[in-house]
């Protein structure tokens, strides 16, 4: 029999009033003065990370989604029309962002600002109802100033963490106050997750299943909901799945959807598997962190980057918060208000670092989670439900340590930033570079919008800014990723449609003995595409990114190199 919500609040204390001394768990929406806090905190944030709209490094992975969402916008339906293996969320939110506000980048990054600021109110939320004050706040700042700046890029990883850390927190409001808006939130938010990143969505549902079950078992196995409850949570987890497969099958491309849903699995792996923490450093990255520069410019440094090395050990310290609190609620013989609520952010965390280890474990990918890193260092550093005086006596040097390193690595972003001044007037609005780019000038005066051109191997942001598109449904081409077969399809669309301009990255191969270790040798030494471009394309110019990466102009070998 189900058992109601009044009963299962009397047993593990969450029907009660929670900001009380004996429960020790703050409900902090209760208060006015912590909807405040957590209100300027929004917008204290969101202007913040305003700053970073315009600054762009040209990285490579940040115009897949932007140029699959103007793909959208020209008509083409994604896994039809063009390849991708992540689930459609990121797409056609962006699109209809688009749609609504007109496709440029500033749009896209304002969108992402918003995204942050939410974050780090939702860090705070979730922070204070067992910390003080002063720690919650002080880990949500901390969040601002080293999550989206660490790569504010238009991504699906960040959208992913987005609606994670929102099903979290729907999760924690559903033990503290069980109703069906929050079962259907809960259920809504943890299916966008995967419909924005199937990965960390399959991560984040496993994780609050564990989460729940552990509950359940220390409950006695009553049940957590009423019957109304669960209904609530299953329509909100099946509503997104309903709609995403009505869309495609109307369009006729379910099948081709499940099957690139699926790619990852047999493909992905192969060329991006890398080592438990891995740092993506390259030798002149290591040469000017630790080998230019002063004694205390060095030890600047050091600390600076300090945070890189303990940031993907704090899942490692999830999983240990995570049986300390069920053994402790099992020792209680019941799971009150505070185990309840360290089970299932610990739990969802680990989920979410499941997914990250199994897909690629590198400071990167650790980083797309910093919200719910930031919260364990806030459990760490606050330290009044952990056990031991070792832990106590040593908290404020490393509370001060935390804070210098942390804040020290969120400053070199902003310095980066604010130094940019080369401005490039693109046709999806005006961006800032540390360095100068010949690449987009050269092929907005010589290529119109619309024109399908092949920028290769892979940097799709190139064709977004300039208004351009690939031949086929492949914006980029990774080595040892990609199969052969789509090799050969790229090479069939450059023949076939007569593609007047390629844009040929020379440097490419320099990248991937440092981002993709694992990269078969036989992927890089048989590029089917760069031998079909080199016997059918000349080379015109060299042009640069403002990372230094050198791009041939090329035309075909009919055609006459322009002058100007």
């Amino acid at each position: 029999m189900v058992v109601g919500t009044t009963e299962f609040g009397q047993k593990i204390g969450v029907g009660a009033d929670l900001s009380g001394p004996s429960s020790g768990l703050r409900r902090t929406e209760q208060f006015r003065s912590e909807r405040y806090i957590a209100v300027i905190l929004f917008l204290l944030s969101f202007l913040y990370l305003c700053l970073f709209r315009h600054f762009t490094t040209m990285e490579p992975d940040e115009g897949i989604i932007l140029q699959g969402a103007q793909r959208i916008l020209a008509g083409q339906v994604l896994y039809r029309d063009f390849f991708s293996f992540y689930t459609p969320g990121s797409y056609y939110a962006l699109a209809l962002l688009f749609k609504i506000f007109g496709s440029s980048l500033p749009v896209a990054r304002t969108a992402l600002a918003l995204a942050g600021a939410v974050l780090s109110s939702i860090t705070y939320l979730l922070a204070r109802r067992v910390c003080s004050l002063s720690i919650a706040l002080t880990l949500a700042a901390l969040a601002t100033l080293t999550t989206l700046p660490y790569r504010f890029l238009v991504l699906h990883n960040w959208d992913s963490t987005l609606w994670a850390c929102l099903a979290l927190y729907c999760a924690v409001r559903l033990l503290e106050m069980p109703s069906r808006k929050w079962a259907f939130a809960l259920g809504l938010f943890a299916f966008l997750t995967v419909l924005f990143e199937q990965s960390k969505g399959a991560g984040l549902c496993l994780g609050l299943g564990m989460g729940f079950l552990a509950i359940w078992l220390l409950q006695g196995r009553r049940n957590l909901l009423n019957r109304f409850e669960f209904l609530a949570f299953v329509i909100g987890f099946a509503c997104p799945i309903a709609i995403a497969f009505a869309y495609f099958a109307s369009q006729h491309a379910a099948s081709t959807m499940l099957a690139d849903w699926l790619w990852p699995l047999q493909h992905y792996s192969r060329a991006n598997r890398v080592p438990y923490g891995y740092q993506n450093w390259s030798d002149d990255a290591r040469h000017q962190l630790f080998g230019t520069g002063s004694l205390p410019e060095r030890l600047i440094k050091v600390v600076a980057i300090s945070p890189c090395f303990w940031i993907p050990v704090l899942p490692l310290i999830a999983v240990g918060l995570l049986a300390y609190w069920i053994v402790q609620a099992r020792r209680n013989s019941a799971a009150n208000e505070k185990s309840a609520y360290y089970v299932i952010v610990a739990a969802g965390f680990v989920g979410l670092s499941l997914s990250t280890l199994l897909v690629r474990a590198d400071i990167i990918h650790f980083m797309y989670l910093q919200p719910l890193n930031c919260l364990v260092l806030a459990w760490l550093l606050d330290g009044r439900d952990l056990p031991g005086r070792l832990i106590r006596s040593a908290r404020p040097l490393l509370t001060a340590y935390v804070v210098v390193a942390l804040a020290l690595f969120g400053l070199v972003p902003l310095l980066g930033t604010r130094a940019a001044h080369n401005q490039v007037a693109t046709r999806r609005g005006a961006v800032t570079t540390g360095r100068k780019d010949t690449v987009i000038d050269c092929v907005q005066a010589h290529v119109p919008a619309g024109e399908t051109i092949l920028v290769y191997p892979y940097l799709p942001l190139y064709y977004y800014l300039t208004g351009t598109f690939s031949p086929g449904p492949y914006d980029y081409f990774q080595p040892g990723m990609h199969t052969t077969e789509q090799a050969n399809e790229i090479v069939r669309e450059l023949a076939s449609r007569r593609v007047n301009v390629v844009l040929f990255e020379t440097s490419f191969a320099e990248k991937i003995p440092r981002a993709w270790p694992e990269t078969p040798l036989n992927a890089i030494v048989e590029d089917r595409i760069g031998d079909y471009i080199g016997h059918n394309y000349r080379p015109c110019r060299i042009l640069t990114s403002p990372a230094g990466w050198r791009f041939f102009f090329m035309v075909r070998t009919d055609l006459v190199c322009p002058t100007n």
